[in-house]
């Protein structure tokens, strides 16, 4: 039996032609969508939707390419452009009858979350992201021996070919490392949902490599389009990440500053993985996002 958020209705959701995603929905009140980062599926976020529950109607989809949800080819370089998979959220919400919605997003969620603000700004009513930069400063931040960190975007970022043959090779071993190196208390990730992450990370190492070869290409023309348009989030905006800054010798908040005016940004001493780490500050930070 395949793990799942315990109080939560399950269903496939088409939101473009041939594509559905399936979704987790639970609660009753004001609509808030939670999108899941990488190497994970929408189960990351159990305890925190679980919580917000009570008092919102909670969303959780596993995006496109990754978990029970399609994962189309990538003929044209466009499939798993954050703005087609931002496409899919507002999508979606529409087919469950909300038309304005707050997001949350985790890493790679984040990054589409941060897409759907940009382009539907008159859906999107509240933002968050954790753990993670925009796209366009993520790569402006890297360089030097500190790039290491971040082989796997150089890696997924290559043609196609190399990088899934050499995954493909050990999945379990490639996809495991990340929960592991990135979590900095084991037990946050029990021994079920771990094994759900890899059996759906190991069937989808095609369209989660199409996803991070976007975010080196058309991702970066996108976000370079917005920020000689001036385009920024009207929304307001929370950030909860670890201390990149400090590592990588950045300002992490003036980075996201330059995108949301709007903005509150936390540094947490947490894992990467935290609402799985720390659920109860997750909740605690959107929650008082959605009441601004």
């Amino acid at each position: 039996m395949e793990p799942t958020i315990p109080g939560f209705d399950y269903r496939r959701v088409e939101v473009a032609d041939g594509v559905a995603l399936n979704v987790a929905v639970g609660g009753v009140g004001r609509p808030i969508v939670l999108l899941h980062g990488f190497p994970q599926t929408h189960l990351m976020w159990r305890h925190v939707a679980a919580d917000l529950a009570a008092d919102h109607t909670v969303v959780c989809p596993d995006l496109r390419g990754y978990g029970a949800s399609d994962k189309p080819a990538d003929a044209d370089g466009q499939t798993y452009a954050k703005r087609t998979m931002a496409a899919d959220i507002v999508a979606l919400g529409r087919a469950l009858g909300h038309d304005r919605f707050a997001l949350a997003g985790h890493d790679r969620g984040a990054l589409v979350a941060v897409r759907a603000g940009l382009d539907h700004p008159d859906v999107i009513t509240h933002l968050a992201s954790l753990d993670v930069l925009p796209t366009l400063d993520m790569w402006d931040v890297m360089h030097g021996t500190s790039a290491a960190v971040g082989f796997h975007l150089y890696l997924m970022a290559q043609a196609p070919g190399l990088p899934e043959q050499l995954i493909n090779g050990s999945p379990d071993a490639y996809f495991g490392w990340f929960l592991d190196a990135w979590t900095q208390n084991p037990q946050a990730i029990p021994a079920d949902v771990r094994a759900a992450y890899l059996r759906a990370s190991r069937e989808a190492v095609t369209s989660i490599v199409a996803d991070y070869r976007a975010s080196a290409g058309v991702d970066v023309e996108h976000d370079l389009a917005d920020r000689a348009a001036g385009n920024r989030l009207r929304m307001p905006v929370t950030v909860v990440q670890q201390d990149w800054g400090q590592a990588l010798g950045f300002d992490a908040a003036a980075r996201w500053r330059a995108w949301a005016p709007d903005l509150r940004h936390t540094t947490a001493p947490y894992g990467h993985f935290m609402a799985e780490e720390a659920p109860a500050d997750v909740v605690a930070a959107l929650r008082a996002l959605v009441s601004r």
